[in-house]
């Protein structure tokens, strides 16, 4: 399995990584690592997929999430249920927190002993995903980790997407670049992450990844908006028991 890890300062205990589309079970539209049980793919190939994610994170319990697009942010469990939510936190051991992407941005939190990841596409990050999750951290002593996600050259929005950011918060217009297409602009993720968890009180210097484009790596990462059907990378988070 290969994985893109947190560009954060190492942690020995608290391990933060995405993986890739790279060997695993499924076939083709979803090859290899699909680890999503709702895009159509073969469920004993997902449940194999992520029974090899789990077991080289050598953790027993993931907490996985019902997405859609929201903000809610639940506390991670062992029970195996699957709450309909866009973020989970914990500050257990051994309890693997868990987002899926293909194409959206996921973003990793960790403060101390305490850990979360978040789903923020476009819609939950514009509604306020990243800034509930924070509610459970100290923002000025959090550090965030922006994984994979589509990139600023690529990722297409209209006026309408714009305008909804630049309303919020008037910064927002530097993260966006207009196209040679009337009411088409180029929009950068990373940027409108950055820029929403600056104003939540967290330092920019805090601040890490954000250093790659899932629609161009086609080799490497699944993507939705490319591919259509396609599989799902996770982006997981969790600690391990200090020796």
């Amino acid at each position: 399995m290969q994985r893109i890890s947190a560009s954060w300062p190492a942690s020995e205990h608290i391990i933060a990584f995405t993986t890739t589309r790279v060997e695993g079970e499924s076939l083709p539209p979803f090859d290899h690592f699909n680890l999503g049980l709702h895009v159509g793919d073969d469920i004993d190939d997902v449940l194999k997929n992520r029974a090899r994610l789990l077991s080289e994170c050598a953790q027993p319990d993931v907490q996985w999430l019902e997405q859609v697009h929201g903000i809610e942010c639940v506390r991670a469990v062992r029970d195996h249920t699957v709450p309909i939510a866009d973020a989970c936190w914990t500050d257990e051991v051994s309890l693997v927190c868990a987002v899926m992407t293909a194409d959206c941005l996921a973003v990793a939190f960790r403060q101390d002993d305490k850990i979360a990841v978040a789903h923020a596409g476009w819609r939950g990050l514009l509604s306020g995903v990243l800034e509930n999750t924070l509610q459970h951290f100290d923002p000025e002593h959090t550090d965030i980790w922006l994984a994979p996600a589509i990139g600023p050259q690529v990722f297409e929005v209209g006026d309408e997407v714009r305008q909804q950011f630049v309303e919020r918060n008037a910064n927002s217009s530097q993260a966006f670049i207009a196209t040679a297409e009337r009411g088409k602009w180029l929009a950068d993720i990373y940027q409108l992450a950055r820029l929403r968890l600056v104003s939540s009180g967290v330092n920019i210097g805090n601040i890490y990844g954000g250093d790659y484009c899932t629609y161009t790596e086609q080799q490497r990462f699944f993507s939705y908006r490319r591919e259509g059907v396609t599989g799902r990378m996770a982006t997981v988070i969790y600690r391990n028991i200090p020796a």
